[in-house]
């Protein structure tokens, strides 16, 4: 996060001596160093949250992805236009990332036990909540099962799933301003609030889908890959419909515009109860190795969906093409989703504790057996 915030922080600096070259170089640091930040998080929530939590805790971590694109959608045009121009919107963005930064090397820990704040109580019920599913003791004897993890169908239901998400999501993201100012004719000083809203929906809906998915597991009304194969269903099977009505709207009806396109974005906050925390479900041992496969594929998506719109819409103005960019959008939804609840699970894989034994087998079976079916869902 600190080598991202001062890539930020150099941007219009870089821009005005460099170039565009420059600025590319700058930007390729930038995003190498946030894909470490997505594993990271995942290994300090499977160290630090108890499974009882996972729901309300692991999303109230990852809320603040949509909660930042809010302020940066909603900021950006007041910030361009001030004294200081585009450039403030680096600076201020960066300089966030560097109190965080700050913030962080004060106060965050590894785990609770290297913890000089927390109260011995809370460290207690931490770690005996945890104990179950990993034994510290044993941690550094356990290698990462790479083949076994690899031929895991929860675990490649899982990437299909992530993948799905990031290619809706980032095209929504850069695409919605685009549409809505030359497709729906929207007064673009009304546009950044606009575009701003369908994730400030999704901030709010993630905080009500959180604490609902813990009640229902944490009372036994839903076992944990019920809860998140349901919610999950929710963040990418409701957006799909609402992508396909989008396709259809025009300038004339743009308020039902703007009602699916926050619709479509905020209920996608269930993805955020579903599988972006079933890494942790899977493996707690090895949930941050999870975190960085399933990203590392799923940011490829991320880049190829906004090309795909690139490509498909030569005219920003061709309400035809926009609707071929939402529909395959929801089609990639649908397959992802599908393909998680088929093969998805909640339980914690036989992989998750194999530990290095050069002469033996490991003990446990292949993570398949766990795999549910389409009419019995874990």
């Amino acid at each position: 996060m600190g080598l991202c915030s001062i890539m930020t922080l150099l941007t219009p600096l870089a821009a005005k001596v460099g170039g565009w070259g420059a600025v590319v170089t700058l930007r390729v640091i930038l995003g190498i160093s946030q894909g470490f930040i997505f594993p990271c998080v995942h290994t300090l929530l499977a160290k630090w949250v108890p499974p009882s939590e996972r729901s309300r805790l692991g999303t109230f971590a990852y809320s603040g992805s949509p909660l930042g694109n809010v302020l940066m959608l909603a900021t950006s045009g007041f910030l361009a236009s001030s004294s200081l121009g585009w450039p403030s919107i680096f600076y201020v963005s960066g300089c966030i990332g560097m109190i965080w930064t700050v913030l962080f090397f004060t106060f965050g820990s590894n785990s609770p036990a290297e913890d000089r704040h927390i109260k011995e109580s809370e460290r207690k019920f931490i770690e005996e909540s945890l104990n179950q599913e990993t034994n510290t003791e044993e941690l550094k004897k356990i290698t990462t099962p790479w083949k076994r993890l690899i031929t895991s169908l929860p675990f490649i239901s899982l990437i299909l799933a992530h993948c799905a998400q990031n290619w809706g999501f980032w095209t929504l993201l850069t695409g919605i301003p685009t549409y809505m100012k030359n497709v729906l004719e929207m007064d673009i000083k009304k546009n950044a609030l606009l575009s701003s809203l369908p994730y400030l929906v999704m901030f709010l809906g993630s905080l009500i889908m959180s604490p609902l998915s813990d009640f229902l597991i944490n009372r036994g009304y839903l076992s944990v890959g019920s809860a998140r194969k349901i919610f999950n269903s929710i963040g990418l099977y409701f957006p799909m419909f609402a992508l396909v009505g989008l396709g259809y709207v025009t300038k004339e009806n743009t308020e039902l515009a703007v009602f699916l396109l926050t619709f479509a974005v905020g209920i996608n906050s269930g993805t955020y109860v579903g599988f972006m925390i079933n890494h942790m479900d899977l493996s707690p041992v090895h949930a941050g190795n999870l975190m960085g496969v399933t990203n590392f594929f799923a940011n490829i998506m991320s880049i190829l969906g906004p090309l795909f719109v690139g490509i498909i819409v030569s005219d920003n103005t061709n309400p035809a093409q926009w609707r071929m960019v939402f529909f395959v959008a929801a089609a990639i939804f649908f397959l992802g989703n599908t393909f998680f609840v088929l093969f998805g699970s909640g339980e914690v894989q036989p992989w998750n504790n194999s530990q290095r034994n050069d002469g033996d087998e490991l003990e446990s079976r292949d993570a398949t057996k766990s795999t549910d079916t389409v009419t019995t869902i874990k």
